[in-house]
């Protein structure tokens, strides 16, 4: 990747955070994509896109008006640029007079073809598309997708310049309110647990230190030599990140997710996470017998903020925010449980499936495995400079076959410059794996979107074993209470 080297004096420049020049690097570049789905045709034209960007968007964080820039030290910066909104703003043409269906599918390609498109160095990292034509999917009338580069930040803090620029549809003058139990969080909160009982408990201490060493030694084992099995959902070639990928989304009541961590006391992300992995395996026994036993892995990103719910941008820009802007997550390997033969035939006791990836992630969060992880890159870092800390973050993600982040979303309905926004989901692309889940709530829906290598996975049979796994989760959930 090459990057503007800038000599003037006196331009604006800040310092990019080591993360982000991890992931805006030779070895790695990540987007993150922010689809929102509106209930009427886009009705804005070429001069209120123009104002809309200039008023809202734009003043939100510098970032959004600055290019990466090299200095002679390898070190990347940020600098402040002027802006020209027409390089940013894409419209494409479809084919007029097609049913929603068939336009879904324009769709979907239309996102596959920009997910591997890299962002011009030249320009500010960031591109708003602009797409009139109807879908099934929510009922659209028309979409428009962000599409950021990850070293600006990551979804928490991308998704909340969305919503800085979206207002309540039923009350404007109010503020957007989120679930009251976040979909996914780290494991501060458990490690303030540990401290608080180490001279009580030493089984406690016992079990954060095995936990720890054996987290971080398997890391580190992972990001370097160890790799997946080639599966049904792995093809484990090189340069997997610049394969075309299929997109398919599915969507769930928050109710019915809320009902079944209830049930079996549970997290949301346990629920979520088991429901996926279970899907996963499904489907990949239904490609090749016996692959669903195969060693395969999910890494599973977590937010590690203190405070991990939504402020506004001109909060989160502050030095001393407690939910800050950048890149703040942590990466959690995760092994996908096998299926036993009840899981695969019967579906005796999917409860079980859950149950697993549940005992399997709090063992993950009581460690202080990604926290060691941190600072090992930090020495990386300093020993060979942000590329080679940036491959082994890229051998991270291409030793294991998945990965699985989720976001919050508010809980009314929105709008977009009085268009309403009837679906909302968010993709990361230009991982080199083959297989990518993102969920989000919004609504009192919860949309799991998937990003599947095309010519290996069947993203629509995917997708149909996920909610095959929801509903037979759900059921036995009910049955056992």
């Amino acid at each position: 990747m090459e990057y503007l080297k800038v000599e003037e004096e006196g331009d604006q420049r800040e310092p990019v955070s080591p993360t982000g020049q991890f992931l805006n690097s030779e070895a790695l570049s990540l987007c993150i994509l922010g689809v929102l789905e509106l209930g009427v045709p886009l009705s804005i034209d070429e001069s209120q896109v123009d104002s809309l960007v200039k008023e809202v968007f734009l003043p939100t964080n510098p970032r959004f008006s600055s290019i990466m820039v090299g200095d002679e030290n390898g070190e990347k910066q940020w600098k402040r640029v002027e802006v020209k909104i027409k390089d940013h703003i894409k419209t494409p043409i479809f084919p007029s007079g097609l049913p929603p269906k068939i336009y879904g599918k324009y769709i979907d390609d239309y996102i596959s073809d920009i997910a591997i498109e890299k962002l011009p160095v030249t320009q500010p990292l960031w591109q708003i598309h602009m797409i009139n034509y109807p879908t099934s999917n929510s009922n659209a009338a028309s979409t428009i997708i962000f599409k950021f580069h990850h070293s600006i930040g990551d979804g928490f803090s991308l998704i909340g310049v969305l919503l800085s620029c979206l207002q309540r549809a039923d009350d404007p003058s109010l503020p957007l309110t989120f679930p009251s139990v976040p979909l996914s969080s780290t494991n501060k909160d458990d490690m303030g647990h540990h401290r608080n009982g180490l001279f009580k408990n030493v089984s406690r201490i016992f079990s954060v230190v095995t936990n720890t060493v054996s987290d971080f030694c398997w890391g580190i084992m992972k990001s370097s030599l160890l790799e997946d099995d080639i599966s049904p959902i792995r093809s484990g070639i090189s340069g997997v990140e610049f394969r075309s990928v299929s997109v398919a989304t599915m969507t769930f009541s928050l109710d019915h997710i809320k009902q079944i961590k209830s049930n079996i006391g549970a997290t949301l992300n346990d629920v979520l996470t088991g429901i996926i992995f279970l899907g996963t395996r499904l489907y990949m026994e239904e490609n090749s017998e016996g692959s669903s036993k195969a060693n395969s892995t999910a890494l599973v990103l977590l937010n590690t903020r203190e405070f991990r719910g939504y402020v506004p941008i001109k909060e989160m820009i502050k030095p001393d925010s407690k939910s800050p802007w950048g890149n703040y997550f942590a990466f959690l390997h995760v092994p996908l449980p096998k299926l036993t033969d009840d899981d695969s035939n019967s579906y005796s006791n999917p409860l079980e499936f859950v149950w697993k990836t549940r005992e399997i992630i709090k063992a993950k969060k009581s460690s202080l495995g990604v926290y060691l992880t941190g600072r090992l890159l930090q020495v990386l870092k300093k020993l060979g400079g942000p590329e080679t800390a940036a491959r082994y973050i890229h051998g991270t993600l291409k030793n294991v076959s998945m990965g699985i982040t989720s976001l919050m979303g508010p809980v009314e309905p929105m709008t977009l410059a009085n268009h309403p926004v009837t679906g909302l989901y968010f993709m990361v692309v230009g991982a080199p794996h083959s297989l990518v889940a993102t969920i989000m709530s919004y609504n009192g829906k919860l949309r799991i979107a998937i990003g599947a290598e095309k010519g290996l996975i069947d993203a629509q049979k995917l997708k149909s074993c996920i909610e095959n796994a929801f509903q037979t989760i759900l059921k036995a959930a009910c049955d056992d209470t």
